[in-house]
């Protein structure tokens, strides 16, 4: 996929002009050649490190049994060829601000057409990370541990407390039923300007999720979602923010993998997995959710966490562990996993007696991807 120059001041420079406004941001996102071929390599040290945490862990297997299907198999691309090895790896942090102050306030914004049912899959999830009552592990707020080691330059953590500030549904499509990356950002705008959401520099994420009849620029075809930051001259303030889509009635396949399997796989291949809530875009979207949101927190103005040299394309936390949901993944692996009675596939529990299915994450002090849960 193409990306824009990094000497471009467009994008060194948020602030330009407003009379000459900027092209779309770079794309720091779940990348479709990443969540289609993803693969990991642990190395033996990894996997001996991860191992000592799992004697603090009691899985939650009751009613479940564990299993790793074999899926399509996946090749490596060539712009994250090492990803997986805890040797090679090098993410670096480059001095730039991390979520650190608490709570970080998320500001939900429903684009299109959602059922009360779906919304409440989403809000549960997110609430699954700061649960007024921890769920069984292993857990979503679990998980969230492994974002919240990530610090800045004066030590500050990555906020455990994650709440939904506030919700706007823009269910009249102010924007149009196709959204590009700029008019992404003036949905924000129109959500700020109306004043449902107030502008939240320090703990603000302006969350954009588009229902299924919304179609977005690049969307099924080399995005599933993506996160930066406004530029003032399209919303009049630098706040970060992610979207992200509903695949399922658009590219379910692609971008809610492992629940759908692409078509060309049917009849002699494997078959996708049942997902945890019963909605194949939606579970699949949940996901992609969550590694937004790891990487907009450690990674918020594209100046903390990642690895690599050029900051208009880093590899982020998130994008390090893609395809991964448990031990011993990898090579058309996506891991242990658990299955509950009725065939339904997850990984992690939350609020409510949700189940969820969620990619692992970097963990900077194991030097691997890590998991809650983790069985090696």
């Amino acid at each position: 996929m193409q990306r824009s120059p990094v000497h471009s001041p467009l994008y060194i420079h948020p602030n330009y002009p407003p009379h000459f406004p900027p092209p779309p941001p770079p794309p720091h996102k779940m990348t479709l050649h990443h969540l289609l071929f993803p693969f990991l390599i642990l190395t033996s040290s990894a996997a001996s490190s991860l191992s000592a945490t799992v004697k603090d862990q009691t899985l939650n297997t009751q009613d479940a049994n564990l299993f790793n299907p074999k899926l399509p198999p996946r090749t490596l691309s060539s712009s994250k060829k090492f990803e997986g090895s805890s040797e090679i790896v090098d993410i670096r942090y480059h001095m730039g601000p991390v979520l650190s102050s608490s709570p970080i306030n998320i500001y939900l914004i429903w684009y299109g057409k959602w059922s009360v049912s779906q919304k409440f899959i989403i809000k549960d999830f997110i609430n699954s990370i700061s649960p007024s009552a921890a769920p069984p592990s292993p857990s979503v707020s679990d998980w969230w541990k492994t974002v919240s080691l990530y610090t800045d330059q004066t030590g500050a953590n990555v906020s455990r407390a994650v709440v939904i500030a506030k919700e706007h549904s823009d269910s009249a499509y102010s924007h149009g039923s196709h959204l590009t990356r700029l008019s992404v950002q003036q949905v924000i705008s129109t959500a700020v300007g109306a004043a449902p959401f107030p502008v939240d520099h320090r703990n603000g994420i302006y969350l954009i999720l588009t229902s299924h009849d919304v179609t977005v620029q690049d969307f099924c075809r080399a995005v599933c979602g993506f996160h930066y930051f406004t530029f003032p001259s399209m919303v009049g303030h630098t706040l970060p923010y992610a979207w992200i889509g509903n695949s399922g009635k658009q590219c379910p396949e692609v971008c809610a993998y492992p629940f759908a399997v692409p078509g060309y796989m049917g009849g002699g291949g494997p078959g996708a997995l049942v997902p945890p809530n019963g909605d194949v875009g939606l579970d699949g979207m949940i996901s992609v959710i969550a590694h937004e949101l790891a990487e907009l927190t450690t990674n918020p103005l594209v100046n903390a966490w990642y690895a690599g040299e050029d900051p208009t394309a880093p590899t982020e936390i998130g994008d390090l562990c893609e395809g991964l949901y448990g031990t011993g993944g990898g090579g058309g692996y996506i891991g242990q996993v658990m299955r509950d009675r009725r065939g339904k596939t997850y990984n992690m529990n939350g609020n409510k007696g949700r189940k969820f299915m969620v990619q692992w994450v970097w963990s900077p002090v194991l030097k691997a991807c890590a998991g809650p849960n983790a069985l090696d």
